[in-house]
């Protein structure tokens, strides 16, 4: 018997509604709606428009209620750090901030004057990045936002839309996770930490974890969708968590690349790993499904590219995915690559021009042309992830053999078979719906379908076409 469930999964350029199928052992999602999400500039500011995505998702469910398809669960997933301030009454009080938002910049400098650098990270074992929950709450303060001032709730973005859906307000533990609020020995909320930052323990609900239950649709909700009293699940909140939780991995000496606007590299351990090598390296810890660890590094992905897009586009010149691999295959291997994690390619007007800049400044030859550009970039990913997992070897309590690619990046052949290459290990592709997988497979298994996290990813790894590829010798 079939058993579907509907995972609504928003990065920071574009959400999905995907409608999840169960049966036989195996998992089929198909997306019912995708649609845009992009950072509205006002008066100077970077938000997030909370409403139109909640809009969207209403009509994506809508859309599977008009099919008549009993549903199960829906669970949501997004990115991290960024939040809501919610009022005594209940309505929100601001749209929430976008981390792209520069007014985090300076920050953690001003915050390491009340609790050093080195023990914000040894209480929190988090990559020291301006746009980390604590530091928001710090500017937020410093500026006298009044969203903050008068909330009664803070509720990270899964959290918020979630509270949207059903009134039910919880804190999710991988969300939570990124805040650089989390003792992850604990995973308790760090109040010292809070303090410092001028906010308090009781704006933030109760914490739960992956597969528990927020509550259901609110009346109208149902009713608009024609869904009824669907209950809402915590899947893990984090994107990046929800797609480890897919990763089809069949044993534990695996590393992951989520690979996407973002790429995150790292490894799944049971502990932390917080001490001087980690806090050197800048390595993050961040919660995943059961309670696990995901150690691992940031690292600025397809953002260059999908910026470098952007302004081509403007310029009359339109690429589609076909065309940018037609263009990095023909391209030349670059001479010399770029650190894409330099501050200059945070949020530039122009990104094209600021690898240009880049180049001049540190004596690299400029790309001559657009196929040009993307190769640089592709040369200069596939580059970073060779330094990241080399770091990675030295801490993991296990020989790494294997480099997961999961999310879009999976699609991407040129620099699958070149991260292979600077990283020595074979790498598997796939599934490139690895947050969406991951998200059906918590509410999956909080239905009693499947058991262990090690039954989740075997389930993804026999529902999906994976591509490896070896290095060269």
């Amino acid at each position: 018997m079939n058993r579907n469930f509907i995972a609504v999964d928003i990065g920071a350029t574009s959400g999905r509604v995907i409608l999840g199928t169960y049966a036989g052992g195996r998992i089929a999602a198909e997306c019912v709606r995708r649609f845009p999400n992009s950072i509205l500039p006002l008066g100077g500011k970077y938000y997030w428009d909370i409403y139109a995505l909640y809009s969207e998702i209403v009509r994506g469910l809508s859309e599977v209620g008009r099919r008549g398809v009993k549903v199960e669960s829906i669970g949501i997933d997004t990115w991290g750090v960024d939040f809501a301030c919610v009022a005594a009454d209940g309505s929100l009080l601001s749209l929430p901030r976008s981390y792209r938002d520069p007014y985090t910049d300076g920050e953690p400098e001003r915050f390491f004057g009340r609790i050093p650098r080195r023990e914000v990270y040894e209480r929190t074992g988090i990559q020291i990045m301006n746009f980390n929950t604590l530091y928001q709450l710090s500017a937020q303060r410093r500026e006298g936002v009044s969203a903050l001032r008068d909330a009664q709730s803070v509720l990270f973005m899964p959290d918020a839309l979630s509270y949207m859906l059903t009134g039910e307000k919880v804190c999710e533990y991988t969300i939570l996770s990124t805040s650089q609020l989390l003792d992850p020995r604990t995973k308790r909320i760090d109040g010292a930490l809070l303090e410092a930052a001028g906010a308090d323990q009781s704006l933030f609900p109760r914490i739960v974890m992956p597969g528990e239950r927020v509550g259901v649709l609110r009346g109208d909700v149902a009713a608009e969708t024609g869904l009824g009293a669907v209950t809402v699940i915590a899947v893990a909140g984090h994107d990046t968590a929800s797609a480890v939780a897919a990763v089809p991995a069949k044993n534990e000496r695996f590393a992951y690349l989520s690979s996407g606007t973002w790429s995150l590299m790292g490894i799944e351990l049971r502990e932390p790993v917080i001490g001087d090598g980690s806090f050197a390296m800048n390595f993050t810890n961040e919660g995943g499904v059961d309670g696990t660890v995901r150690f691992l590094k940031n690292i600025t992905g397809m953002w260059l590219l999908e910026q470098c897009r952007a302004g081509w586009s403007r310029e009359g010149r339109n690429y589609n995915y076909e065309d940018i691999m037609r263009m990095a295959e023909s391209a030349p291997r670059s001479a010399a690559v770029i650190d894409p994690d330099d501050a200059s390619f945070a949020s530039p007007t122009d990104m094209a021009e600021a690898i240009r800049a880049y180049c001049r400044s540190h004596a690299i030859a400029e790309p001559c042309d657009d196929a040009a550009m993307v190769r640089l970039i592709f040369d200069s990913l596939a580059a970073k992830y060779g330094e990241v997992l080399a770091r990675l070897q030295k801490v993991a309590p296990f020989e790494i053999d294997t480099l997961h690619v999961i999310g879009g990046g999976a699609r991407n052949d040129l620099l699958n078979r070149l991260t292979a290459e600077a990283t020595g290990v074979k790498v598997v592709a796939g599934p490139s719906e690895a947050t969406a997988l991951g998200n059906l497979m918590v509410q999956a298994r909080a239905a009693g379908l499947v058991g262990s996290l090690a039954e989740m990813r075997r389930c993804v790894r026999e529902s999906s076409e994976l591509k490896t590829y070896e290095p060269s010798r």
